[in-house]
């Protein structure tokens, strides 16, 4: 309802009267509030004004505002909190739980379709048909949009979970949001450890979870939670597996889930950024599928001791810009985030027990890879993210690769080996033709392979009894090439094949060897 601007058509300080029956209302409205939260919500000689506006629609709509921030909305008598007021009173209405990437799809007018609700092992929450609701992202109970049930449960597990669940009526970033002072939702721990993201719940689902949530390709149906799952058992199992300790492992996925969200989630346009933000609604959707983020059980112990690493590493820049508020007020976006090298086959190794082991492989054609949320974010672009939700193996993988930046390995005897980024640029030999038609012979990137220009100009002046050149190499930095009179590629050949051992597929250019007979 307020994805686009509205319209304003007065706006005035309540009178005594109006707010006394609008206490009424909201005690009628909302009837697990107490009389002292409603004494807070709507206090007896704060300002409090009404906002009568015109939605992008034609709607009207009438808002009532304390502190600057919209508190509550009237639409056709019925009333409505806002994100600002549940975010004081997160139980006021019934919220069922989506993903972190679905949000900013409801802020721009799409509702919440049932394919896209996470189940928790409590069940969903019991409403009928028009009863409002918010909705929460996974890992934070702060809700980040308001709305109306389009179904009861009962009518919600009957269809499958399929289908439309609640019409969005308000968002966390929309107009009305903006309205306010525009903070970010609280960081409000779930009440159940087993609602939050670090408790992963199978929908039975796999592939784009933004097209299922806004387009209803329902291409499953959400089965019962298990009961019986325990979640430290199954942490200590992993431990044993992986034969690292809780805590090393923990904090690998917190470093994990960070760097992703940042490469992924996160814009300069978004900062600052208050922290309790970046870890709920960004850090958490990052999270491996079959893993649980569990700052406590890391040696930080707490958020802002890991950020405060980040900082010292000069990843980030954390300020603390109102009192006991930290925000991310700077990233350095070129720090260098890489971790061991990998070849081309352990990259399809990686890739391939991650698809076996988060059971994305079809059930129908093996041959093809649903897409789940992590997949989606490396390898489709954005236009992609609505329409791919499975790709053939070859495909998969050629595009994992594709994103992955390029590097090398040299290797000199008695040296530690020597990485570096980029493509491994072959010894470039080649023919010019100077002035009286005279040939030379230049050679380039012999510095990529340990190899001294000026050493192997003097070799070559020697044994080809013609002038050698080393000069700076044309558009390289930092670079020099060798020029020999005449075409020495022969004598050349033997130099780089015979006595330095190089592999021949290293050099680009001996094809252009003068025939035996020839000059």
């Amino acid at each position: 309802m307020f994805a686009k601007a509205f319209r304003v058509r007065s706006n005035t300080a309540i009178k005594g009267s109006d707010r006394r029956k609008l206490r009424a209302d909201v005690t009628a409205a909302f009837p697990t509030l107490g009389t002292d939260q409603i004494s807070e919500l709507i206090p007896g000689k704060e300002e409090l004004n009404v906002v009568k506006l015109y939605a992008h629609k034609g709607d009207a709509v009438t808002v009532y505002s304390s502190g600057g921030n919209p508190i509550l909305f009237d639409l056709e008598k019925n009333l409505y909190p806002t994100v600002y007021t549940l975010w004081s009173y997160p139980d006021l209405l019934p919220a069922f739980i989506t993903w972190p990437m679905v949000l900013e799809k409801l802020v721009g007018g799409a509702d919440l379709m049932l394919p896209g609700v996470v189940v928790p092992p409590t069940g969903l929450p019991q409403v009928q048909q028009g009863d409002l609701c918010a909705i929460a992202l996974v890992g934070n109970r702060a809700p980040v949009a308001v709305g109306v049930a389009a179904m009861s449960t009962a009518q919600m597990l009957a269809s499958g979970l399929k289908g439309k669940g609640i019409s969005v009526l308000h968002t966390y970033q929309d107009h009305l949001w903006r309205s306010g002072d525009k903070s970010s939702p609280p960081a409000i721990a779930p009440l159940d450890p087993t609602d939050s993201c670090e408790e992963k719940v199978d929908l039975g689902l796999h592939g784009n979870l933004r097209s299922l949530t806004l387009e209803g390709e329902e291409n499953g149906q959400v089965p019962p939670p298990e009961a019986s799952e325990d979640t430290n058992s199954r942490a200590l199992s992993q431990d044993a597996l992986d034969g690292k300790p809780l805590q090393e492992q923990m904090d690998e996925l917190l470093q994990q889930c960070f760097l992703h969200a940042l490469k992924s989630r996160i814009k300069k346009a978004d900062l600052p950024l208050l922290t309790s933000t970046l870890l709920g609604s960004h850090m958490f959707s990052c999270c491996p599928e079959g893993q649980q983020l569990d700052i406590k059980k890391s040696s930080y112990k707490k958020l802002s001791k890991f950020l405060q690493h980040m900082q010292q590493e000069q990843i980030v820049q954390v300020k603390e810009l109102s009192k006991g508020v930290e925000s991310i007020v700077a990233v350095d976006w070129r720090h260098p985030r890489k971790g061991s090298a990998l070849e081309g086959s352990e990259v399809r190794r990686i890739v391939t027990e991650y698809a076996k082991r988060n059971s994305l492989v079809d059930a129908d054609n093996r041959n093809l890879v649903k897409l789940d949320p992590i997949l989606c974010d490396c390898i489709l672009e954005k236009n992609e993210q609505h329409l791919v939700t499975k790709l053939p193996w070859d495909c998969l993988l050629t595009r994992c690769l594709k994103n992955l930046q390029p590097a090398y390995q040299v290797t000199f005897p008695g040296q530690e080996p020597i990485l570096k980024k980029g493509k491994l640029s072959p010894i470039d030999i080649t023919l010019a033709q100077k002035a009286c038609n005279k040939k030379v012979t230049v050679i380039r990137n012999l510095e990529t392979y340990g190899l001294d220009p000026c050493s192997v100009a003097a070799i070559l002046q020697q044994r080809c009894q013609a002038s050698t050149i080393v000069s700076p190499a044309p558009g390289a930095r930092d670079s020099l090439q060798v020029q020999v009179q005449g075409n020495q590629i022969h004598h050349l050949g033997q130099l780089l094949l015979e006595e330095y051992r190089l592999p021949g597929k290293y050099i680009q250019g001996l094809e252009k060897a003068p025939k035996p007979g020839k000059k």
